[in-house]
């Protein structure tokens, strides 16, 4: 149904937080949420970074993708950082630019802006530490919309040792129902870029439909993919990802009760949430937010429960992810024009398991 080969060198930018239209949305009581003092607070690692946008590691380094300058940053274990590369070929205006990364098997994976497309490609990694380099790109999937809003961009492996991939709308909502378009969907893909024979649409590089802009991917001990998304004006999400399965956008926004559409586990009012980059560790998926300025603690046990750490602490926080130490790693998202920087940011930061 839709094969796109990419046959170009890359680019990068960011991704931001956006809102969530109403369109079917109910009006549902919010979800418990447990206000909690952190114990143990966040240490800063490195300061200076620049609309910093995904966190992955090449062995116990840290890289960093910056969205508009396309850079990948390594952070050595005194904080300093290295660019190690910067993308070429990327382009992007709002919210486009260099996103997500991953690193898996000797390769960096990279999702970037392009002009009016978005882009997955792979770089061979070598060396370590601030030696890290990159080799040629190697494009995998092109095709992708793109726009100055809501371009997805997270790139996660999953458990099967298959990659999957955020999209977003790009700003035409019915991009999300529509099989044929990759714009509003979660991508899978073989790490070299193939459509896998077992996918949910025969041909199709489409896992599931009908989001809006999902930012954040992650997979408990049992296999189970959850992702967040951004909504419009109302609510914001966390879904359970099953495989072929249509989460509503845009005709409906939250939950909605509607059995053609998979609800979400749990909905945040957007002015609290915004949820970008998630992990899981211990039986609890972390939840980094952008416009509520807040880490989100769920525990997959009482996935409609949530807890909230360092609430409006550190401002806009893009990306979480378990480090190779077992801490959980942030990234600070103050300087991409919405946010208030402080002395410092962008930071990463290290905070323990809470």
């Amino acid at each position: 149904m839709l094969k796109h080969a990419c046959a170009v060198i890359l680019a990068f930018n960011i991704a931001g937080c956006g809102g969530s239209s109403g369109a079917g949305s109910t009006t549902t009581p919010l979800p418990p949420t447990t206000p909690t003092a952190p114990s143990g607070g966040p240490t800063v690692l490195a300061t200076g970074l620049q609309i910093p946008w995904s966190i992955a590691f090449n062995g116990s380094t840290p890289l960093i993708s910056e969205r508009g300058t396309a850079r990948i940053q390594a952070v050595d274990a005194n904080g300093a950082l290295t660019a190690i590369a910067t993308l070429s070929g990327v382009s992007g205006t709002g919210e486009g630019g260099l996103l997500g990364i991953a690193v898996r098997d000797g390769y960096l994976y990279a999702y970037f802006t392009a002009g009016a497309e978005n882009r997955i490609a792979r770089y061979p990694l070598t060396g370590s530490g601030a030696a890290t380099r990159l080799g040629t790109a190697q494009p995998l999937l092109s095709g992708i919309p793109a726009g100055s809003n809501h371009n997805g961009g997270r790139l996660a492996f999953g458990p099967d040792g298959m990659l999957y991939a955020s999209t977003g709308d790009a700003g035409a909502t019915s991009r999300s129902q529509d099989l044929n378009s990759l714009g509003g969907k979660i991508l899978r893909l073989t790490p070299d870029g193939r459509v896998p024979a077992d996918n949910p649409f025969v041909g199709s590089y489409v896992y599931s439909y009908g989001h809006r802009n999902v930012q954040g991917l992650a997979w408990a001990s049992d296999g189970a993919m959850y992702a967040s998304e951004f909504g419009q004006n109302t609510w914001d999400e966390l879904n359970l990802i099953k495989a072929g399965g249509n989460y509503g956008w845009p005709t409906v926004e939250g939950k909605a009760g509607n059995s053609r559409y998979t609800d979400p586990l749990q909905q945040w009012p957007t002015a609290e949430a915004s949820p970008s980059g998630i992990a899981i560790s211990g039986g609890n998926l972390y939840i980094a937010n952008l416009r509520g300025e807040r880490l989100r603690k769920v525990p997959l046990s009482a996935p409609g429960t949530s807890s909230e750490f360092y609430v409006q602490q550190y401002g806009r926080l893009r990306d979480v992810t378990v480090a190779p130490d077992g801490r959980l790693y942030m990234i600070t998202n103050n300087t991409d024009g919405r946010g208030t920087p402080k002395g410092g940011d962008d930071r990463l930061l290290s905070a323990p398991i809470l």
